[in-house]
């Protein structure tokens, strides 16, 4: 027998079976590779879904609450309760919110402008720049004068002025800026030989606005 050869037979053999070992060893380190990569890739994709929607349903709650908070809020102001203006004035009414405060400014037992102002819970005090819910004034003016008052205004762009009515009176309407830190609406009416001004000062009592000026009323 020659044992040279069957050397190198048993040293092919030998060889052939490490490069196997080594390919599966390879193998499994590829597979085992790819199988971590796939789980930490899973997590990653897992972890971003489930933060996808833990913020979608944090949004969705946020959401019903504020919701139900609004609904809350406007119950709140039910049932309403009536403004009465001076007799003298025209006897001015209309409904407004149970959850405003009313703050008569002055004094009109000698005459003069009739001011009020109404605000959720408290009224600040009383300034020409400070925002309020709305803002009553019955001046010792003629209708047209204080209409006229404001005509510089819409043709600058900063007011709108339509037609409205009430009490089966025509009256004038403006939306817009007032001023610098006024922005909202206001009705003008005639009563009598004087003039009164209703207005809310931010367009966030607007839905309150509409309401209100909808149940005004005053003697002719």
């Amino acid at each position: 027998m020659n044992t040279t050869h069957t050397r190198k037979y048993e040293q092919g053999g030998v060889s052939g079976s490490l490069i196997a070992i080594i390919g599966l060893i390879i193998l499994v380190l590829a597979t085992g590779s790819f199988a971590i990569w796939a789980y930490i890739n899973y997590s990653e994709q897992k972890t971003n879904v489930d933060g996808k929607i833990d913020l979608a349903v944090a949004e969705a709650e946020k959401k019903q609450i504020d919701i139900e908070g609004k609904k809350f809020a406007e119950r709140e102001k039910e049932p309403n309760r009536q403004f009465v203006g001076p007799e003298d004035y025209g006897r001015l009414t209309f409904n407004y919110p149970k959850t405003w405060s009313v703050y008569e400014a002055t004094d009109i037992s000698k005459g003069g402008t009739y001011e009020a102002y109404l605000n959720p819970i408290t009224v600040p005090p009383v300034s020409s720049t400070q925002q309020y819910s709305l803002r009553v004034l019955i001046e010792e003016k003629d209708y047209d004068q204080v209409v006229k008052s404001y005509e510089s205004l819409v043709k600058k762009g900063d007011l709108r002025s339509s037609a409205t009515s009430a009490n089966g009176s025509n009256g004038t309407r403006f939306d817009g800026s007032f001023t610098k830190n006024i922005r909202g609406s206001a009705v003008i009416y005639r009563i009598r030989d004087k003039a009164v001004t209703i207005r809310t000062d931010a367009d966030t009592f607007k839905p309150d606005f509409e309401n209100i000026i909808k149940t005004i009323k005053f003697n002719l």
